[in-house]
């Protein structure tokens, strides 16, 4: 059995706490089947769009905003009342933030504070599955001040109602909380039916969710993200992390060439193409006939990861149009003693944000000195070598129904990196203030 010495970052203000719960309820107010059936919570409810198509290309290849969204103001409106009520546990937006001088962009973040008040990882990293254990920290145990709004599918219509029962909806709520240790403005968690106690792993209608909460949030500066048990997931409750950042990350830049054509009856739609030039070896998805189908394919590809012990990471970009996995290695390679004893002293746990390019840093010295080159070994560290890259891609591209096509001239080597229009910035990082390096 692999064992790594790794503490995982607090997510809720009340993951420390140890509570006993009686019959009557726990007396807090939680997200618990004691206390949330009687609840009132906030409720977006979206319209069901699923036979909608994807149109190609992406909102980041226009000049042109797009109309800010409800879901966006409500969003924030709510996270910063949080902040105002000195929920989180530091206020990230006075941590310093700088965009490395190199082709991609790196981006590191100092987070002195965010690795000092941890708790004990309670579960096994190198099992991609494992059973949920309601003794173990998880979601229910979340304070309702912590909620944000659920966030539900319609039939009907997109609505929202500032104050809704719980207990008059047959299934279990999702809700949107905040992360009371935020890596960035706006960090909030995704929990799909919250009540189900459904452990970290990818399902089709969870993945759905999270690629309907990136559509309705149409921000090409707000990112979905899933890390996978042996990928830097600290809680073994399903959930998604989000956040908005108004730059581009770097992975959002690199060149890809088109892998796959889909033949037959039940084409869906969706392209599948492989990273170029990027230090993590991954697999980009896009297009299809309607988002469900998008939808389904990647969640095939993560389902066959999670069936054969692979873990892996997930970033939704592009308002929900793009979809990057990455299968992964450096919890293993950590526990094997094979990474770089310099790599390990930064603290550092390459997660979907870390690999995506966005790095945050816990000692000052890291920051000062970050470089491309710093970057560059770190995420290598992370990435399957070329041989093992091939047989997971052909497992995955298997298990999504896909065939691997002999596309050529589809790979641009010199500038393939598309432009995130000028955009609304969040309040703390308008895009002319950032510190270059």
């Amino acid at each position: 059995m692999l064992k790594i010495k790794r503490v995982p970052t607090v997510v809720s203000n009340y993951q420390e706490d140890n509570i006993s719960e009686s019959a009557s309820g726990c007396g807090r107010n939680c997200l618990g089947k004691c206390c949330l059936p009687v609840s009132r919570l906030s409720l977006y409810a979206f319209k069901i769009q699923t036979e909608d198509p994807i149109k190609g290309g992406n909102v980041n290849s226009s000049e042109e905003q797009p109309p800010i969204s409800f879901l966006h103001n409500l969003l924030l409106g709510k996270w910063e009342d949080r902040m105002s009520r000195g929920l989180f546990r530091y206020d990230v937006t006075t941590y310093e933030t700088k965009i490395l001088h190199c082709k991609y962009g790196f981006i590191a973040q100092l987070n002195e504070g965010r690795h000092q008040k941890k708790r004990p990882t309670e579960f096994r990293v190198d099992q991609v599955l494992q059973p949920f254990d309601d003794n173990k920290f998880n979601f229910t145990k979340v304070g309702q001040e912590e909620v944000l709004f659920r966030f539900e599918p319609n039939n009907d219509e997109s609505y929202f109602c500032p104050s809704a029962e719980v207990a008059s909806d047959l299934q279990s709520p999702s809700v949107v909380v905040i992360n009371v240790s935020p890596i960035e403005y706006g960090h909030v968690l995704l929990i799909p039916r919250v009540l189900n106690c459904l452990s970290q792993r990818i399902d089709p209608e969870s993945l759905l969710l999270a690629l309907h909460l990136a559509k309705e949030a149409a921000d090409p500066f707000f990112r979905v993200g899933y890390n996978s048990l042996g990928a830097f997931a600290t809680i073994n409750h399903l959930h998604f992390q989000a956040y908005y950042l108004a730059v581009p990350f770097p992975v959002e830049k690199a060149p890809s060439q088109r892998i796959i054509a889909k033949k037959g009856p039940h084409n869906k739609g969706v392209i599948v193409s492989q990273l170029f030039y990027y230090p993590v070896q991954g697999l980009v998805f896009e297009g299809g006939n309607t988002i469900r189908d998008l939808s389904d394919v990647v969640a095939s590809s993560c389902i066959c990861l999670q069936n054969n012990n692979i873990p892996f990471n997930i970033l939704i970009s592009d308002c929900g149009k793009k979809i990057f996995l990455f299968p992964q290695c450096f919890a293993e390679k950590q526990a094997l003693g094979e990474v770089s004893q310099d790599i390990l002293d930064t603290l550092v746990n390459p997660a979907v944000w870390e690999i995506s390019g966005h790095i945050v840093l816990k000692r000052r010295k890291d920051f000062d000195d970050a470089s491309e080159a710093y970057a560059w070994r770190l995420l290598s560290e992370v990435s399957l070598s070329e041989d093992r890259f091939q047989e997971v891609k052909a497992c995955i591209l298997e298990a999504a129904g896909l065939q691997e096509a002999n596309v050529e001239n589809t790979l641009n080597k010199e500038e393939s990196l598309y432009k995130l229009p000028a955009g609304r910035a969040a309040p703390h990082l308008p895009r002319d203030c950032l510190v270059h390096q």
